[in-house]
């Protein structure tokens, strides 16, 4: 009797453990025959290393990826199930890449012309921070909370160029469109970046990185939820501003 109690309680989270580790919605599952066939169609791809069938916090911050990803037709996220025992599965992936089972999960992104993937090293493995690495390394646009797309897209051309009448052009293409938008929260982000680019423009090119390293200061007070939200806001706003030349 106490036997199948075990065995039934065994069956029970195999099962759970299975439906968390699929319950990955956008996620793209990849293998070695299918892995640069797929990637290659895309601009960008974010993939996760990992075990066979994953499952726990990391797994769902990842999954919210792909939820917010499934808007964006540039961008893969998808998933490579790596077994160390068996037929080893996609162990030659891994092996390429030089990822260990040690570190699991391991997300690399993938950029079109770009010969060596990214590795995302952040110690805080949460959506919001691989949704920053992708923009950061990536033309790719993903949406972070209180970012405005339009004004993103100006952000990173901004960001990109270092010829100051470009600079300002764009800053008069920010404020126009800053007259054009509308809703009193959507004004108000779309002010900061404007002052953003204003200020940029005064102070030179280390005002983002320097203003940046001043704000993440700043969240690491005490604060109340309200305040720390528009914290949070101004420094994905700032994240916009951050880009690699590509």
């Amino acid at each position: 009797m106490l036997m199948n109690i075990q065995y039934i309680i065994f069956v029970v989270l195999y099962f759970v453990i299975c439906t968390d580790a699929i319950n990955c919605k956008g996620c793209v599952p990849l293998d070695t025959f299918t892995f640069d066939k797929i990637i290659s169609k895309f601009k960008a791809a974010a993939i996760k290393f990992d075990v066979a069938y994953p499952y726990g916090t990391k797994h769902d911050e990842f999954a919210k990826v792909a939820e917010a990803a499934y808007t964006v037709p540039d961008l893969l996220v998808g998933e490579v199930g790596i077994k160390d025992y068996g037929e080893k599965e996609n162990a030659d992936l891994a092996e390429r890449y030089k990822v260990s089972k040690d570190d699991f999960p391991v997300v690399k992104l993938f950029v079109a012309g770009i010969s060596e993937p990214y590795t995302f090293t952040d110690s805080e493995f949460t959506a919001d921070n691989i949704k920053k690495f992708i923009r950061t390394k990536s033309n790719v646009h993903i949406g972070l909370p209180g970012c405005l797309e339009a004004f993103d897209k100006i952000a990173v051309k901004f960001s990109q160029v270092r010829d100051p009448e470009v600079k300002k052009a764009l800053l008069r293409e920010a404020e126009d469109l800053w007259d054009k938008t509308t809703g009193k929260a959507d004004q108000k982000t779309a002010e900061v970046y404007v002052k953003t680019m204003r200020k940029s423009l005064e102070k030179g090119d280390e005002f983002v990185p320097n203003e940046l390293k001043r704000v993440q200061g700043l969240a690491k007070g005490k604060m109340s939820k309200e305040k720390k939200d528009e914290i949070q806001q101004r420094l994905n706003i700032l994240q916009s501003f951050q880009h690699e030349e590509l």
